[in-house]
C-alpha cells in the first residue's frame, strides 16, 4: 500500500504542476478579451460552469477534512494523502480563473484540468470498487458512509459530473457577437489599468495585451494604453492648481499642495509599505522556532508544527513580495501624477513670463533636473517613518531571542555606523553638487557649441571649443572620481555592516554569559541582514530630502515669481477710433539692472494712434525701435509713468524670425480654422506661391527645429502669413523687410501691408527708408525717446530733423547707383510682374525627396552584445573585470563560512570555547571586509575609465561631423546624449551591471547552499530557471522598446518648452497660450503613459519571479521539515533557512538589475551611435599643407563646379566656371535661392563639390585639411552669432588679441559708444544667442570680429541686412579703406553695397547669367544685374 500510495502521490504532484504551468502559460497569453463583459456572451454554458465549480469545491473541502482528519486521530500522513488535497486546492482555483476568463468566452475548461477530473474519477471509482470487492461479503449501505469510503462515495457522482466537461463543445462567436465584442474591447482599451480586477492589478495581467503586441511587431506610441485620468497632465495640474489655491501659506506652500494633491494616493501607499515592512521581520522571528524543530529542541516537533512553520514562511513571503510590487509601483504611479502637474504648472507660468523672467536655460533646468527629482522622491519619502520602524522591529526581535543588553550594544553599534554613514553621505552629497556643477558649466558649453556649430566650424574655432570641453569634462572627471571613492567607503560600510554589528553584538552576548545557541545565532544574523537596509538609507534618504527641499524651493519661487506687467491688459474694442494709446512712462528690460541709470525707453509726450492708420519706426541700430514695439506690447517692464493702451486684438512679427516645428500650414494658420479663400489670399500677399509649388509637400512641408531648413527669408514671410492670417485690430511688424530682397520687399509692401492689411493699425519698423512714405504717422527714434513723429512730409521738409539726416545717408546710398538711361525706370516696367520672383530654394527645396526632419534613430531588438563588450573593456581593455569578480566570490564565501562557523560552533554547548568562537568569526569576517573593499575601490577605478573613454569618443566624432550632420539633427538629441545618457554612463550603468553579477554570485551561492542538504532542490531550481528564462526573454523585447521610448519620449517635451518659450512673446500676442498647453500636455501624456507602463513591466516580472523563488524556498522548507532529523545536519539547515528568507529579495534585486541594465545600456548604446558618425575631412593633412603665409595675393578660380548636397538629390550649382582676381572686391547678387549661399558654403567646403574644384593662389582647396582652409578665410554669416559671455570674449574667443586691438575694431564698426555705456566696458555680459544685443548689433560685432582677424579672403554673407543706411554707409566706408589688398566677396540684397565692387557675379538657378563690372552691365538695360537696380531706383526714388 505504501508503494501504491507513493505512485498516486506522484501522479498527484504531475497533475499539480501541469495545471500550474497552464495556470502561468495562459496568463502571460491573456489579451484585452479577459476585460470583456459576459453580457455580450449566451448565458447557457456559464450555469453548468458555476456547477462544476462548486463539485470542485466540494471534493476539494472533502479531501482536505479526511487529510486533518488521518493526521489528527491516526497521526497519518502519506505522500498521497498530502500531494491530493493541494492538488484539488490548485483544481478548483484553475477552474473558478477559468471560470471568469475562458468559460464566459463560450470555450471548455482547460485540457489539463478535464484530464484531472477524469484521472481522479477512474481512480476513485477503482479504489471504491476494490473496497467493494474486499468487503463483498459483509456489505451494506452503511459501508459506504465509513470513514474510510464516506469521501469516495460522496466524490463519485461530483466527479462523474465534472468528467462530463469532456462532451461540452466550444462555441463559436456570430458575427453580431463578434461586432459587439470588438466595439466593447475598442472601448475599454481606452483605460485597460483603470478596468482591470483586483486579481489583475495585483499580478499585472492588465499588462498582457501590450506583451502579446510587443512580441509580433516593434511597439509604436500608438500601441501603448493611455495612463489613468488620474496620471493625465490635464487632471494632474488642475488638481495640484485647485491645491495651490486653497494653500494660502507664505512658507512652504507648494509642498503642502502637493501633499494634499496626492494624499489619497499616498496613503495607500505608505499602508502597503507597512505591511511590506511587517511581513519582512516574520522570518527572523520564526527562524528560531524554525531552527528549534530541526535540532529536536522544540516542545512540538511534530511534521504538522513543521508544516505549518513552513507555510507561514511561504504565506509571508508572498504577502512581501505582493506588496512590495504594488508599494513600488504605486510610487512610480504618484511620481508620474506629480511629474506631469508641475510640468504643465511650469509650463504655464513660462508662458505668462515676459521678457524679465527667468531664462530659457533655468526653465529647461526645472524640467530636467528639479520636477524629476521631486518625481524620484515619491520613491523615498515612505523611508521618513518606515526606518525606525525597521529599527524598532529589529531591537524588539533581538531582545526577544538575546535579552537586554545585546540588544542596546546592537542599538549602540546600528546607531555609530549610521553617524559614521552620515558624514559621508554628507560629502557624497556636496560631491555630487560639485558634479552638477561642473557638468552645469559643460552642459551650457556644449549647447551654446551645437547651437553655433556652423559658425565656430566656418571660422575654424571648433579645436578650441572642443579642448574648452574637455578641461570642463577633466574637472567634471575630477568630481566624479573622488565622488564614486566615497561611493566605495559607503558600500564597503554597507556591506560589513551586518558583519560589525553582528561581532559587538556577539561579544555582548559573551560578556554578560547570554547562551548562544544555534537558533537564536541564526534568528539574529537574519536580523543584522536586514538591519543594512535603514543603515544605508539614512544618509540617501537625508540626501534626497535635502536635494528635494532645493528643488521644490526652485520652483516655488520660480511660480511666485512677480511679472512685472502683469496689470498690462489687452483693452477690448471701444466705440472711439483709437487704436493705441501711449502716455508718458519709462520701461526698462532689467528692473534690478543696477548698470543702467538711463531705462531702455523714454516715453515724454502723449501719443494716440487711430485705427486703420500705418505707422513707421525708424532710426539707428540701437535707438530702441525693436524695444518701442515691445513697449506697446507689454512686453518690456513699466518703471514709472502710465500704461500703453491697445484696443483689440493684436498680431506680432518679431525681428528675429520664430518658426514652430510642425508644418508651413500649421505655421501660418496658429490654431485657427482653415478658410481656404483667405489663406490663399495670404500665400500671395506674403509671396509664398512659389515656395510652396517648389517644396515637394507644398504647404505640408514639415519645419526643422528653429526652421533650419528654411533660409532667412521664407522664415520672415511665413511668420508674416501668420500675422496676416490672424486677421487681427493691430499689427506690430518689427523690420518685416530686411531679410529678403528689393524685389520681395517691394511685393511685401505692397500686396501685404498696403492692400491686405489696408484697413487695419499697422506699427512697423524698418531700415528701409523707401517704405516711410506711404505711412500716416513716423516715429523717428534715437537713444530710447520718440525724437519727431509726423507725417513723412512734414517730418522731411523740416533741414535740420533727424529724419532728413538719415534720409541724407540713404540718398547717398542711392547715388552710389549709376542710372544707366533716363527712361530706365519705364523701360523696366512692363517687366516688373515677371521681376518679383519670391522663390527661395533652399536645401530642402532642392532636395524635393529628401526628408531631413527625420524622427530620432532608434535601434531594434536586443542590445547587442558587442556594446556590453565594448563598455566593459573600455578601461583597461578588460582586465580588472576578472579581479572584481574574485573578490566578490572569495567576500561571499567568506561571509557564508562565518556564518556557518558560528551555526556549528552554537549547536552543541561546549563544542568550542568563546574565545575560539569570536576569534575565528572576527578573522572570517575581516577577510571578507577586505575582499569587499578591494572590490568597491577598483569598481570604481574602471567606472570613471569608461566614463571618460565613451565621453572623449562622443564628443570626438561629434566635433568631426560634418555640418550636414548639425542641420538634420535637433541639439536636443545631441544634449540628450550629453547629459542624461552620459550622467546615466558616469554613474549608473557600471553599478547596474556589476550588481547584478554580484546578485547573481549571491543567488547560486545560496542555491549550491541549498542543495548540500537537499540535492532535490537543484531539479527545482532549474526548473524554475527554465520558466524564468523563459518570462524573461517574453518580457525583455516588450521592456526593451518600453525603454528606448521613454528616452525617445523626453526630448519633445524639452524641445517644445524650448521652443514656446523663445517665442512666448508671439504666443501670448495671439492669445494660443491654451492652444500650446494643449500640445505640451499631450506630449507630456505620451511621456507618462511610455513611463507608467515601462515601470509596470518591471514590476509584471518580479511578482511572477518572485512566486516561483518562493516556492523554491518553501519546498526546501517542506523537504527540510520531511526528512528523517537524524539525516541531516542541523546547523547547514538552519543556515539554508536562513539564507533562504534573503532568496526573494536578492532574486528581485536580480530581476531588477536584469531589467535595468538592458535598459540602461541603451543609453550606452546611444552613444556609440554618435562615436561612429560619418567625419567631415581631415583637419590637417600633413602632405599636403599649404604654406604659412597662404593665400598671399587671394586669387579664387571655380573650374566647372557642381555642388548637390546628397548624392540623391539634383545639382544646385551647374558648372559654375569664373576667377575672381586677387585683391578685388566681388558681388553676389541673384534672386534668393539662386545659389549664392551655397556658393560661399563650397568656398569653405562645408559642401564637398560633386565635379569640379576651387583653387585659390594656386591649392586646389579640395586637397588641403578643412583647418588649413577655414583659419585662412574670414566670414560674416547671414545670420549674426553671439556667444554667452563678454563682448572680449566674443570678439576675440582665441585670446590672441590685446585690449587696443579690440577697441580699434570696436571703433570702426560703430561700437565703441554702445559698449562704453556700460562701466564694465570690454567685460561687459553678453547674454545666450547676444539677446541683450539688438540685431543689428549684433551683425557690427561680427564685422568687428572679421576685421580682427585680418584674412585675406573675406565674405560677407547678407553682413549688413537689419543695419540703417547711415550705418551702412559707414560700415561700407570701413570695409572699403580696412579691405584694401583682400579679396572680398559680397553676398548682399542691397545695391548699394555691391555696387562700388570691381566685379558682380549674377546667379541664376546655380548657373551663372553675367558677371562682369558693375558700370558695363548696368550700360545693358536687359541684363538681370540692372533690373535689380532699375528695381531698387524705382522703389528708392518715391521718396
Amino acid at each position: 500500500m505504501d508503494a501504491l500510495d507513493s505512485v498516486l502521490g506522484m501522479a498527484n504532484v504531475a497533475f499539480f504542476y501541469a495545471i500550474l504551468i497552464w495556470l502561468l502559460l495562459h496568463s502571460l497569453r491573456q489579451t484585452t478579451r479577459a476585460h470583456v463583459r459576459a453580457v455580450h456572451f449566451k448565458p447557457g454554458p456559464m450555469v453548468f460552469a458555476v456547477v462544476t465549480v462548486l463539485a470542485s469545491v466540494i471534493v476539494s473541502v472533502m479531501n482536505i477534512a479526511l487529510a486533518y482528519y488521518q493526521f489528527s486521530s491516526k497521526r497519518i500522513l502519506g505522500y498521497g494523502s498530502v500531494s491530493l488535497p493541494l492538488t484539488w486546492v490548485l483544481a478548483t482555483m484553475v477552474s473558478f480563473y477559468s471560470m471568469r476568463t475562458r468559460v464566459r468566452e463560450n470555450k471548455r475548461f482547460p485540457l489539463v484540468l478535464i484530464l484531472w477530473w477524469v484521472f481522479a474519477c477512474v481512480i476513485d471509482a477503482l479504489s471504491l470498487c476494490m473496497k467493494m470487492v474486499k468487503d463483498f461479503e459483509s456489505m451494506s449501505f452503511w459501508v459506504f458512509l465509513s470513514e474510510d469510503n464516506v469521501v469516495d462515495a460522496v466524490s463519485l457522482p461530483l466527479l462523474i459530473l465534472l468528467c462530463f466537461n469532456v462532451c461540452t463543445r466550444e462555441h463559436s462567436h456570430t458575427e453580431q457577437e463578434q461586432l459587439l465584442l470588438q466595439k466593447e474591447v475598442e472601448r475599454e482599451e481606452e483605460e485597460v489599468y483603470t478596468n482591470a480586477s483586483t486579481w489583475s492589478k495585483l499580478t499585472f495581467r492588465w499588462l498582457n495585451p501590450v506583451f502579446d503586441t510587443g512580441r509580433v511587431k516593434k511597439l509604436e506610441l500608438a500601441d501603448i494604453p493611455p495612463v489613468p485620468h488620474s496620471e493625465t497632465a490635464e487632471s494632474a495640474s488642475s488638481v495640484l492648481e485647485e491645491s495651490l489655491r486653497r494653500q494660502k501659506l507664505e512658507g512652504g506652500y507648494l509642498t503642502w499642495a502637493i501633499a494634499h494633491s496626492i494624499r489619497k494616493s499616498m496613503a495607500l501607499n505608505a499602508v502597503l509599505a507597512g505591511v511590506n515592512t511587517g511581513a519582512s521581520y516574520i522570518g527572523p522571528v520564526l527562524i528560531t522556532q524554525f531552527v528549534n524543530f530541526l535540532m529536536g529542541h522544540d516542545g512540538d516537533s511534530s511534521i504538522q508544527y513543521g508544516m505549518l512553520l513552513a507555510f507561514i514562511f511561504f504565506l509571508s513571503k508572498t504577502l512581501e513580495s505582493l506588496s512590495q510590487r504594488q508599494w513600488y509601483f504605486g510610487a512610480q504611479r504618484i511620481g508620474i501624477r506629480v511629474r506631469a502637474a508641475l510640468m504643465s504648472l511650469v509650463y504655464s507660468k513660462s508662458l505668462s513670463m515676459k521678457c524679465a523672467g527667468s531664462t530659457q536655460g533655468k526653465i529647461i533646468n526645472l524640467i530636467n533636473v528639479d520636477i524629476e527629482r521631486i518625481g524620484d522622491f515619491c520613491w523615498f519619502i515612505h523611508g521618513v517613518w518606515l526606518l525606525p520602524v525597521q529599527v524598532i522591529l529589529a531591537l524588539l526581535i533581538l531582545y526577544i531571542n538575546l535579552g537586554y543588553i545585546p540588544s542596546i550594544a546592537a542599538l549602540v553599534v546600528t546607531m555609530l555606523v549610521m553617524v559614521c554613514n552620515t558624514p559621508l553621505a554628507n560629502k557624497q552629497g556636496d560631491l555630487h553638487s560639485k558634479i552638477m556643477e561642473s557638468k552645469d558649466a559643460r552642459i551650457k558649453v556644449t549647447s551654446e557649441t551645437m547651437k553655433n556649430i556652423r559658425i565656430l566650424k566656418l571660422h575654424s574655432w571648433e579645436n578650441t571649443f572642443f579642448h574648452k570641453l574637455l578641461q570642463l569634462r577633466e574637472s567634471e572627471r575630477k568630481w566624479l572620481q573622488k565622488y564614486l571613492y566615497t561611493c566605495s567607503a559607503i558600500a564597503t560600510l554597507f556591506w560589513t555592516s551586518p558583519t560589525l554589528v553582528s561581532v559587538v553584538t556577539f561579544g555582548a552576548c559573551i560578556l554578560v554569559k547570554t547562551e548562544l545557541t544555534a537558533a537564536t545565532v541564526l534568528s539574529a544574523l537574519a536580523t543584522f541582514r536586514i538591519l543594512q537596509e535603514p543603515i544605508y538609507n539614512l544618509p540617501e534618504l537625508i540626501s534626497q530630502i535635502i536635494q528635494t527641499k532645493v528643488s521644490l524651493d526652485r520652483i516655488q519661487e520660480f511660480i511666485k515669481e512677480e511679472d512685472p506687467n502683469q496689470f498690462i491688459k489687452r483693452h477690448t474694442p471701444k466705440i472711439s477710433a483709437v487704436a493705441i494709446e501711449i502716455k508718458p512712462g519709462e520701461y526698462a528690460w532689467e528692473l534690478n539692472d543696477q548698470t543702467h541709470e538711463k531705462p531702455t525707453i523714454q516715453i515724454t509726450g502723449k501719443l494716440v494712434i487711430k485705427k486703420g492708420q500705418k505707422v513707421a519706426v525708424c532710426g539707428s541700430v540701437g535707438s530702441g525701435k525693436s524695444s518701442l514695439l515691445c513697449c506697446m506690447l507689454g512686453e518690456i517692464s513699466l518703471v514709472s509713468g502710465a500704461v500703453t493702451k491697445v484696443y483689440g486684438t493684436r498680431s506680432y512679427v518679431p525681428q528675429s524670425p520664430w518658426i514652430q516645428s510642425g508644418t508651413v500650414r500649421d505655421n501660418i494658420l496658429f490654431g485657427k480654422q482653415m478658410n481656404k479663400d483667405f489663406y490663399e489670399a495670404v500665400l500671395d500677399g506674403c509671396a509664398l506661391n512659389q515656395d510652396i509649388s517648389i517644396w515637394g509637400d507644398g504647404d505640408l512641408t514639415l519645419v526643422e527645429e528653429r526652421g533650419i531648413n528654411l533660409s532667412g527669408g521664407q522664415k520672415q514671410r511665413i511668420q508674416l502669413a501668420r500675422a496676416v492670417y490672424n486677421d487681427s485690430d493691430v499689427y506690430f511688424l518689427d523690420d518685416p523687410f530686411s531679410a529678403v530682397d528689393a524685389h520681395t520687399g517691394t511685393h511685401l509692401f505692397k500686396k501685404c501691408l498696403m492692400k491686405l492689411l489696408y484697413d487695419k493699425t499697422v506699427v512697423y519698423a524698418t531700415h528701409q527708408l523707401e517704405f516711410l512714405e506711404a505711412a500716416d504717422l513716423v516715429l523717428v527714434m534715437k537713444d530710447g525717446r520718440i525724437v519727431e513723429s509726423g507725417r513723412y512730409k512734414d517730418l522731411i521738409a523740416c533741414p535740420n530733423c533727424e529724419l532728413v539726416q538719415q534720409m541724407a545717408a540713404h540718398q547717398d546710398a542711392v547715388n552710389q547707383i549709376n542710372p544707366c538711361q533716363e527712361d530706365e525706370s519705364a523701360s523696366c516696367r512692363p517687366c516688373q510682374k515677371n521681376q518679383i520672383e519670391v522663390a527661395e530654394e533652399t536645401i530642402q527645396e532642392i532636395n524635393d525627396d529628401w526628408s531631413r526632419n527625420k524622427e530620432e534613430e532608434a535601434e531594434m531588438g536586443r542590445v547587442k552584445w558587442s556594446v556590453y563588450s565594448t563598455f566593459v573593456t573600455s578601461a583597461y581593455k578588460g582586465a580588472l573585470v576578472p579581479v572584481i569578480l574574485l573578490c566578490q566570490v572569495f567576500f561571499q564565501a567568506l561571509q557564508m563560512g562565518s556564518n556557518y562557523w558560528m551555526s556549528w560552533a552554537t549547536e552543541q554547548r561546549g563544542r568550542v570555547n568563546n574565545k575560539q568562537l569570536m576569534g575565528i568569526f572576527v578573522l572570517l569576517s575581516c577577510g571578507g571586509t577586505i575582499f569587499i573593499l578591494g572590490r568597491t575601490i577598483l569598481m570604481s577605478v574602471v567606472a570613471v575609465e569608461t566614463a571618460q573613454r565613451l565621453f572623449h569618443g562622443m564628443i570626438t566624432s561629434i566635433f568631426r561631423a560634418p555640418i550636414s550632420f548639425f542641420d538634420t539633427t535637433p541639439s536636443s538629441r545631441i544634449m540628450s546624449r550629453s547629459s542624461t545618457d552620459q550622467s546615466t554612463v558616469d554613474t549608473d550603468i557600471p553599478y547596474r551591471l556589476a550588481g547584478l553579477v554580484f546578485a547573481l554570485i549571491q543567488l547560486l551561492s545560496i542555491i549550491v547552499l541549498m542543495s548540500q542538504v537537499a540535492w532535490q532542490i537543484m531539479l527545482v531550481f532549474l526548473v524554475v530557471l527554465a520558466i524564468s528564462i523563459w518570462y524573461q526573454a517574453y518580457y525583455i523585447t516588450t521592456a526593451r522598446e518600453l525603454a528606448r521610448m521613454v528616452g525617445i519620449r523626453k526630448a519633445p517635451i524639452l524641445h517644445h518648452f524650448s521652443e514656446s518659450i523663445a517665442g512666448a512673446a508671439t504666443i501670448r500676442c495671439f492669445n494660443q497660450e491654451q492652444l500650446f498647453l494643449t500640445k505640451v500636455e499631450a506630449l507630456i501624456d505620451d511621456y507618462s503613459r511610455v513611463a507608467f507602463h515601462n515601470f509596470g513591466t518591471m514590476e509584471w516580472l518580479s511578482v511572477r519571479i518572485n512566486f516561483l523563488f518562493n516556492l523554491i524556498f518553501y519546498f526546501v522548507l517542506v523537504i527540510l521539515v520531511t526528512l528523517p532529523k537524524s539525516t541531516i545536519d542541523a546547523s547547514l539547515a538552519g543556515l539554508v533557512a536562513t539564507y533562504g528568507l534573503n532568496l526573494n529579495v536578492l532574486q528581485a534585486w536580480v530581476i531588477w538589475n536584469l531589467c535595468n541594465v538592458e535598459n540602461k545600456m541603451i543609453s550606452v548604446e546611444r552613444i556609440l551611435q554618435f562615436c561612429r558618425l560619418p567625419s567631415e575631412a581631415p583637419l590637417i593633412i600633413q602632405d599636403c599643407r599649404p604654406e604659412p603665409l597662404w593665400p598671399k595675393e587671394g586669387k579664387i578660380e571655380l573650374h566647372n563646379l557642381h555642388i548637390r548636397y546628397d548624392p540623391a538629390a539634383p545639382m544646385v550649382l551647374k558648372g559654375v566656371t569664373c576667377v575672381f582676381p586677387g585683391q578685388k572686391k566681388i558681388g553676389i547678387v541673384g534672386r534668393t535661392g539662386s545659389g549664392k549661399s551655397t556658393l560661399v558654403q563650397a568656398l569653405f567646403r562645408v559642401v564637398e563639390s560633386s565635379e569640379g574644384c576651387i583653387v585659390i593662389d594656386g591649392v586646389d582647396i579640395s586637397k588641403i585639411g578643412l583647418q588649413d582652409l577655414r583659419s585662412k578665410l574670414g566670414i560674416i554669416p547671414q545670420d549674426p552669432t553671439l556667444f554667452l559671455g563678454t563682448v572680449r570674449t566674443n570678439l576675440d574667443p582665441l585670446e590672441e588679441h590685446a585690449d587696443q586691438e579690440l577697441w580699434e575694431v570696436l571703433r570702426k564698426c560703430n561700437l565703441a559708444e554702445i559698449v562704453r555705456r556700460d562701466p564694465r566696458l570690454l567685460d561687459a555680459p553678453v547674454a545666450e544667442n547676444g539677446e541683450n544685443w539688438s540685431v543689428g548689433q549684433r551683425q557690427l560685432v561680427c564685422l568687428a570680429r572679421l576685421l580682427l582677424k585680418k584674412r585675406r579672403i573675406l565674405v560677407l554673407d547678407e553682413a549688413t541686412a537689419s543695419i540703417d543706411t547711415a550705418t551702412d554707409n559707414l560700415i561700407q566706408k570701413t570695409i572699403r579703406e580696412e579691405t584694401s589688398g583682400c579679396t572680398v566677396i559680397t553676398v548682399a540684397h542691397r545695391i548699394p553695397t555691391v555696387i562700388d565692387n570691381d566685379l558682380v557675379l549674377v546667379l541664376d538657378e546655380g548657373t551663372i547669367v553675367e558677371y562682369d563690372q558693375p558700370a558695363q552691365l548696368l550700360q545693358n538695360n536687359s541684363s538681370s544685374f540692372s533690373k535689380l537696380v532699375s528695381e531698387f531706383l524705382r522703389r528708392s526714388t518715391k521718396t
